[in-house]
């Protein structure tokens, strides 16, 4: 058992050393080149725009049951309330005609899917490297002892900063699922109320915002593989060694 551990801990040292030394940098230059290309430099945001397609109907003239003299118009979305009946008796009830999806259904923002699917695998690498780095680094924290102690605060500042890091890039993938339930609640609203602009355009900035923070994710991604490196780097010789020993000075 204790063979299978060291083995374990061998195994997490070996990937971590290659993570910080050369997975990082990496990274780092990969994520600065995507952040250069084209799909996240578009020159007006309204290039990102997906057309809603629904069109505004035709109001139906309905008459009240009760008294039969007065008419209302309704815009007809998918439900007849009760207390309506239409005056043509040749139109049923059952046979009322329904909204429907332009194709079977509403497509969502082609572009922005696209840069979705390209982002969420750099966010989960990244939570998963920083999971093995932090790993490394609690297995060399030295068992506690009086004095002597700053090479253990280095290396607990280092799990701090990795922890940060994850749960920042975890808040992204909640980011993003909430981006396409606050769409579809828009988008189900313009099929109930097609005739009511504000929720159209309220979509396009939903659409705008959303590719501004996935930039914005992409920048913050590569900015963090780069502070990572740099602090583990910079105090490695402490990470991998918190306590010095003394023992030499005393001849």
């Amino acid at each position: 058992m204790c063979s299978q551990v060291d083995t374990f801990r061998e195994q997490i040292t070996s990937e971590a050393e290659h993570l910080v030394a050369s997975f990082f940098p990496q990274k780092l230059l990969e994520l600065d080149s995507f952040l250069k290309e084209p799909i996240l430099n578009v020159a007006e945001l309204k290039e990102i725009h997906s057309d809603i397609t629904f069109k505004i109907p035709e109001p139906i003239l309905f008459t009240n049951c009760h008294d039969g003299l007065d008419t209302v118009s309704l815009y007809r979305i998918g439900v007849i309330y009760s207390k309506f009946r239409p005056i043509d008796e040749a139109l049923k009830f059952e046979t009322t005609k329904m909204l429907v999806m332009p194709e079977g259904m509403m497509k969502s923002n082609a572009q922005l899917v696209d840069l979705i699917e390209r982002v969420k695998p750099e966010i989960r690498t990244l939570i998963e490297k920083c999971n093995t780095v932090k790993m490394w680094v609690q297995l060399l924290i030295p068992r506690i002892e009086d004095g002597n102690n700053f090479g253990v605060s280095i290396q607990e500042e280092t799990v701090a900063e990795l922890r940060t890091v994850e749960g920042e890039a975890a808040s992204y993938l909640d980011q993003i699922s909430r981006y396409y339930i606050t769409r579809a609640k828009l988008v189900s609203k313009i099929a109930k109320y097609p005739h009511v602009e504000d929720y159209r355009r309220t979509v396009s900035e939903i659409d705008e915002k959303e590719y501004i923070s996935l930039k914005i994710i992409v920048s913050e991604l590569r900015n963090q593989y780069v502070t990572l490196h740099d602090m583990i780097l910079k105090n490695i010789e402490k990470i991998k060694k918190p306590r010095s020993s003394n023992s030499d000075a005393l001849y």
